[in-house]
């Protein structure tokens, strides 16, 4: 099985699998699964399809971040700063949205001139004098995930865990990292629905890692609710500079003070601002400029009223994961634009108070599916 698995794995990379082949053994391995051993084979083929990059020896340890994916989840902009300030060194490679979950490069390039597309001699300079960059997956790093993952799109075979697993970690194998750490969501605006779910995906991810010479480190995090006070591309941007700053709303800074591994520490960087200097850093050496204004700007406000007095007692993630999208947030498929600007900004959240005809959010829009995004949100809510 290994040799059959590297051999099926250099064609997928080489373009020598006919595509009804590669559909036929995604589907076999959707249906029947693999063992461990089997699915580090996959996982080290698919990191060896392509470039392995390095980085240079500067002191500090390599460390990297991946979460399964969240609504309002902002935590890689927090984290790859924080980190590189606490004497890591973060090469952070990143994806984009894909349905109601939010991509760390479309929430960036919200920053006017910031490039998510550096090459790899460019990448090296940037950690070198920044100590984290964040940037999408390079072309020439594991190019047989690339096609997998869009037949998997296609033939309904995403939510295998021997796939997801293998896509993960090759991935992060290829981009040259010593630890990961994994944060596997669960709940309503979750890929994983239950903590079961979660449990099994981040016991595969952490087995793979440590057959495949990788340290990970599995979190798993509850999504029933939004992550933080604001969902949408350049909100979140802004919400995660307020926490590089030393504010925040406490969930995002209590995730991310866990993530770090170091909570006190974390929290003491966090607190004295040093991190947003940092982030400033990092911001310039890709291109970036914070003293001009957000992408997406000019967009219309409108304040979503509370029906009754109460608290709240829920406030759906799936839902507002749905407003956003249909607001313009997100995209169906691969080569769909973005709207930077749009979005929700939360006034309260589960067990704060809320009164009859007064505001619980602000919906941010640019003219795009306004009044179904006001019906997904308002069926978020409920009051008691």
């Amino acid at each position: 099985m290994e040799s059959s698995i590297q051999d099926f794995i250099r064609g997928v990379a080489a373009g020598n699998v006919p595509r009804e082949d590669a559909i036929a053994w995604l589907r076999e391995v959707y249906s029947e699964g693999l063992s461990l051993a089997e699915t580090a084979e996959l996982t080290l083929a698919m990191a060896d399809s392509g470039e392995r990059l390095s980085w240079p020896d500067s002191g500090g340890d390599l460390v990297d971040k991946h979460s399964t994916g969240g609504v309002g989840d902002k935590v890689s902009l927090v984290l790859a700063p924080l980190w590189a300030e606490m004497g890591f060194r973060v090469p952070m490679l990143s994806g984009r949205g894909l349905g109601i979950t939010g991509g760390t490069l479309d929430k960036l390039e919200a920053i006017p001139g910031f490039r998510t597309d550096l090459d790899a001699g460019r990448l090296r300079e940037v950690l070198e004098s920044t100590g984290c960059f964040i940037n999408g997956q390079t072309a020439s790093l594991a190019p047989a995930d690339r096609v997998l993952y869009a037949l998997r799109n296609e033939t309904d075979t995403i939510d295998s865990i021997p796939l997801i697993t293998s896509s993960i970690l090759s991935k992060k194998l290829a981009e040259g990292t010593g630890r990961l750490v994994m944060d596997v969501k669960h709940g309503s605006g979750a890929f994983m629905k239950t903590k079961n779910q979660a449990h099994a995906l981040g016991e595969s991810i952490c087995k793979t890692g440590e057959q495949a010479g990788l340290v990970v480190d599995v979190h798993l995090t509850l999504m029933d609710q939004p992550l933080g006070l604001a969902v949408g591309n350049s909100l979140e941007v802004e919400e995660a500079m307020n926490i590089l700053k030393g504010d925040g709303p406490e969930d995002l800074v209590d995730l991310v003070a866990r993530l770090s591994g170091d909570e006190a520490g974390a929290r003491e960087v966090l607190g004295s601002g040093a991190a947003f200097e940092r982030f400033e850093h990092m911001v310039l050496a890709q291109g970036g400029n914070l003293d001009a204004p957000f992408e997406g700007g000019g967009c219309e406000e409108i304040f979503l009223m509370a029906s009754m007095s109460g608290r709240i007692q829920r406030l759906d993630a799936f839902r507002i994961g749905q407003a956003v999208f249909t607001l313009g947030a997100g995209r169906k498929e691969e080569g769909d634009t973005v709207h930077p600007g749009v979005g929700i900004r939360f006034l309260a959240k589960e067990g704060d108070p809320v009164v009859a005809g007064e505001p619980w959010a602000v919906l941010l829009h640019a003219g795009r599916g306004v009044e179904e995004a006001e019906i997904l949100a308002q069926a978020a809510l409920e009051v008691g």
